[in-house]
């Protein structure tokens, strides 16, 4: 990881995904994605993202491999693999031997489009797993891993390889890598600002005026400056 993006990385773990969903949002980008919630232990996750796609495992042609196991194995300390499984196929993405062979290579979590299981095991560890929904039924013999570092799709927005996530109890947002930039000093200028109108309320300024028709142009602002 270089500085430039292990930079990005800290500076997205220091705001809320509240701030950059409003960035997002700002600069015309998909912004977070609903549903997919904290499964095992709740905090804020940060960093560098390992995608992976999942396939049939009666598809003709099919790796038999065992999905995210090559993703593990390639992923590097504080990386995030985010999983789309969209197959149709009712079975869990992640379970708890993952997450062991992930916490062992330094994995900050994984985000799943699809549902998890081994949550209890996942809590144990204290390892951060987020998913769409939870099931027991196991991915042996329903479906393999089909690649990994290549382009997804979560929720409405599209994700590549290298790009950045994050993820707290409000929400995932996801960051294109070409625009890390713009979204941090954007999601930073709300976060301020936010701080100013809090700190406002807090000492007895009317919210009506505080929340006011400034407030609902405040992305646009922020995006103008």
């Amino acid at each position: 990881m270089t500085d430039e993006i292990s930079n990005w990385v800290e500076r997205l773990a220091a705001v809320d995904s509240c701030a950059v969903s409003d960035a997002l949002d700002t600069l015309g980008l998909p912004s977070a994605v609903t549903g997919i919630a904290a499964q095992s232990v709740r905090r804020r996750i940060a960093g560098r993202v390992v995608t992976v796609k999942p396939v049939d495992a009666k598809q003709d042609g099919a790796p038999v491999r065992h999905l995210c196991t090559a993703t593990i194995e390639a992923a590097g300390p504080g990386d995030i693999l985010v999983i789309e499984q969209r197959t149709g196929i009712d079975a869990a993405a992640w379970g708890g031997v993952l997450s062991n062979a992930a916490m062992a290579k330094g994995v900050a979590g994984v985000i799943v489009e699809g549902p998890a299981r081994d949550i209890d095991e996942a809590a144990e560890l204290g390892f951060l797993a987020y998913s769409r929904n939870s099931t027991a039924r196991t991915a042996r013999g329903r479906i393999y891993e089909l690649d990994f570092n290549i382009e997804i799709t979560v929720g409405d927005a599209t994700l590549k390889p290298g790009d950045l996530a994050m993820a707290d109890r409000s929400g995932i947002v996801l960051v294109p890598i070409d625009r890390a930039e713009d979204v941090l000093k954007t999601a930073e200028m709300i976060v301020a600002k936010e701080r100013l109108m809090t700190e406002a309320v807090q000492r007895g300024d009317p919210v009506s005026q505080v929340m006011g028709a400034d407030y609902e142009k405040m992305p646009e602002r922020g995006g103008e400056e």
